[in-house]
């Protein structure tokens, strides 16, 4: 697997199961849309209100599994990060990005509360189960950004 082949498994996917960890110390989990960057970073919006966004700006670190959801499709990638809000031209860069994925993401706009969340990855892993014998590949930032 190289970062070419993870990026376009990753970016292959629109919808990722996201989990986050209450202030009880509980995971809670979500599905949410998801564009992904040259740089791996994962972004997606949501409302302020929402209990991922409250979980995040408590406590950053999230994780993600994107894939694997339907038979025959034994491929996943394991994305652990850390997530911020970013503004300003870096939120404008995001937005393009997602709105890349999710043409209709500005039709959203004028709903009270939305953000987007930007992920950065710390560890990835891609494994393939449909391989025989099965084929897991961890990544580092270090190897994400060449």
């Amino acid at each position: 697997m190289t970062r070419a082949a993870l990026l376009e498994f990753m970016r292959g996917h629109r919808v990722a199961v996201q989990a986050s960890v209450s202030p009880l110390d509980a995971a809670q989990a979500a599905v949410v849309g998801i564009a992904v960057t040259d740089r791996f970073e994962i972004v997606f919006d949501t409302l302020s209100s929402s209990r991922k966004a409250q979980n995040l700006r408590r406590n950053p670190k999230i994780a993600f599994v994107i894939g694997g959801l339907a038979d025959g499709e034994e491929r996943t990638v394991q994305f652990e990060g850390v997530a911020d809000e970013p503004a300003g031209e870096e939120l404008e860069r995001l937005k393009r990005i997602y709105y890349a994925v999710y043409p209709d993401g500005p039709s959203r706009l004028n709903w009270p509360g939305l953000i987007y969340v930007r992920v950065r990855p710390v560890w990835i892993r891609f494994s393939d189960f449909t391989a025989d014998p099965p084929t897991m590949v961890e990544f580092t930032p270090s190897q994400l950004h060449g």
